[in-house]
């Protein structure tokens, strides 16, 4: 049977499987790097989180009597599911992460495209409430274990937590004028590359910094190198499989946010804030690019995905300075996911044709 709408008829050779696959692709750089920088166990991870979302969308297609295997969504959900785990997670909770995330958040709701928030962030945030012992623990990157200058007790003492959590520690419990991260990080004989020290010195960039942009810093596999991220992420827009609006919304706001309120809760008042540092650590570069710009969760309109950006960069500023964890990626984009068809109601494109009415000549 032919059906025939009214136009306008748009044509697009995109399919959701050639979108899989190119989501997928641009997240092959972190993977590679999170596999280089952790070891063996952070694949195994990612492939157990794999499978696992394929043979619950496999046995759920059954069900349903769809074949939804080929069109690549659950390996992008497991993907994800992997990427926001540690290297040194137990196995069971990217197994159940993966699970939930097809199983309760994809399926319960009826399958691809009926979904009210991101499977991938779903399974991650319930894996992370119900084991936040074991999805808080985090090792050093080899680059940085390998360090000499510091001393085993020091890197051991460093394994629990993120540099994010670090770096909100530190200011919470020290006074440090003006927020300097170089000092902070280097009292409490934070490692760092030599790479990083070099090139700090060349172009007067904190060295910390640097090692998180570049990927030398403990956290989730697919976390931890923002630069490898934003290559990925702009190979998405230039596939146009996304558009720019919500992670250049989604960044800025946060940056914006966090240098203007971010020193009040550590007593240096307003526009005392770090700026850019805090962009490069966390989940910020992975949510932004992969996660906030699912198609079912986000926006329709160009207005309404630069309102759910910025909403974006909202709630997460806010958790992280304010709330008691510190990241808030996951719970912000969720957050704007329950607020997206409130967005595409009140932010509609013009209808084709439509001539606004001249109310001074009468028109309703």
């Amino acid at each position: 049977m032919i059906k025939v709408s009214s136009s306008p008829h748009f044509h697009s050779k995109q399919s959701t499987s050639k979108i899989m696959y190119l989501v997928s692709i641009a997240l092959c750089p972190a993977l590679i790097w999170g596999v280089y920088s952790f070891g063996l166990r952070a694949l195994l991870v990612v492939a157990v989180s794999i499978a696992t979302s394929v043979l619950a969308e496999y046995l759920f297609g059954l069900i349903s009597k769809e074949n939804t295997i080929a069109d690549g969504s659950a390996l992008v959900t497991g993907l994800l599911v992997g990427l926001n785990m540690s290297s040194n997670v137990p196995l069971f909770i990217p197994i159940i992460a993966s699970a939930f995330a097809i199983i309760v958040v994809k399926w319960t709701f009826g399958g691809l495209g009926c979904n009210w928030m991101n499977p991938a962030l779903g399974g991650r945030v319930f894996v992370f409430f119900s084991f936040t012992s074991a999805m808080n623990h985090f090792v050093l990157p080899n680059s940085l274990a390998a360090i000499d200058r510091v001393s085993s007790a020091s890197v051991d003492s460093l394994t629990s937590a993120t540099s994010l959590t670090f770096l909100k520690t530190t200011l919470s419990t020290g006074d440090i004028s003006g927020m300097n991260a170089i000092s902070m990080f280097q009292n409490q004989n934070y490692p760092v590359t030599q790479f990083a020290q070099s090139l700090s010195e060349k172009i007067g960039i904190n060295p910390y910094t640097l090692d998180a942009f570049f990927g030398n810093m403990r956290g989730c596999i697919g976390e931890v190198s923002a630069l490898l991220l934003l290559i990925g992420g702009i190979f998405l827009i230039v596939t146009k499989v996304i558009t720019w609006h919500i992670p250049v919304s989604y960044l800025v706001s946060y940056a914006l946010f966090n240098w203007v309120f971010g020193g009040i809760p550590y007593g240096t008042g307003a526009f005392s804030g770090l700026l850019i540092d805090p962009l490069f650590r966390g989940g910020l570069m992975l949510g932004a690019f992969f996660m906030a710009t699912d198609y079912v969760t986000s926006p329709i309109t160009p207005k309404g995905r630069l309102i759910f950006g910025i909403g974006c960069g909202f709630f997460t500023f806010l958790f992280r300075s304010f709330g008691s964890l510190a990241e808030g990626v996951s719970l912000a984009i969720i957050l704007m996911n329950i607020v997206t068809p409130t967005i595409d109601r009140f932010v509609k494109p013009r209808k084709f044709g439509y001539i606004k009415p001249d109310k001074s000549k009468g028109g309703k």
